[in-house]
């Protein structure tokens, strides 16, 4: 009797066993790829799955982005300057059949795609295509990385330069490049403002000089400002134009 019932119990061992072999689950955000002693039959969608133990095998996939850091690469521009540049890749898989069937390690293998597309794409390039036009760059490399693996099943949705290290020598090189530019633009806009300056100069001119009493006015306004300074002695000309009024009127005949 002991012995029927030490059977009965292996056997739901062995049945619960299984059972928890067989029930799988799977993630809203992965995708499950069956193998059937070694043959693909098919993917099974988010939720609890039942797969045949020891016969089927299941690889579960994230379909999530990921973010792939791609390792700085040295690089010899157009122009022949060597520059360190890395990126950062954002993928994810659409077809979770492919990336387990046609690739061993589709994060390894795209991570070496964008390596070597960086550095071809960018020893194509003069540097200072580099640094300023690198929203361009980053579509080439996006769309060159993306084709080569569309076959896995991997959407590569952007491919972005993150740094840009110049050698020490340049980078002396274009801050004196750009200081000289920061004075140039400096000492252009001075001597705008001394030109604009000095038309409306001419212009008070001209019209004072049509307006003797305009000037005479300006002048006393001039010496009102001077007479509010802190000082023990004020000393300032009278031009001999402001007694001309006076001298004319006093040269006139009686009548």
């Amino acid at each position: 009797m002991a012995g029927l019932w030490v059977g009965i119990a292996i056997l739901v061992v062995l049945f619960l066993l299984l059972l928890f072999m067989a029930l799988k689950v799977v993630a809203q955000y992965e995708r499950g790829v069956i193998l059937r002693l070694g043959r693909f039959v098919g993917i099974r969608e988010p939720g609890l799955r039942i797969i045949i133990p020891f016969v089927d095998r299941m690889w579960k996939v994230d379909t999530r982005i990921v973010t792939m850091d791609v390792p700085a690469q040295e690089v010899i521009t157009r122009d022949n300057v060597t520059i360190k540049v890395d990126a950062v890749v954002y993928l994810r898989v659409v077809n979770a059949d492919s990336a387990v069937l046609k690739v061993a390690d589709y994060i390894r293998a795209t991570s070496l795609i964008s390596q070597t597309t960086l550095r071809s794409v960018l020893g194509q390039s003069e540097l200072d295509e580099i640094l300023s036009h690198r929203d361009q760059l980053n579509d080439r490399l996006q769309q060159i990385v993306d084709q080569q693996t569309d076959p896995w099943g991997i959407k590569v949705s952007a491919v972005e330069i993150k740094d840009v290290q110049l050698p020490a020598g340049m980078q002396r090189a274009m801050a004196a490049q750009a200081e000289a530019e920061r004075d140039r633009r400096a000492k252009v806009v001075h001597a705008d403002g001394e030109l604009q300056a000095s038309e409306k100069l001419a212009q008070a001119a001209a019209v004072l000089s049509q307006q003797p009493a305009a000037l005479q006015l300006r002048y006393l306004g001039t010496l009102k400002e001077i007479a509010t300074e802190r000082t023990n002695m004020v000393i300032f000309p009278i031009p001999i134009d402001m007694f001309g009024a006076f001298l004319g009127r006093g040269s006139e005949p009686k009548q």
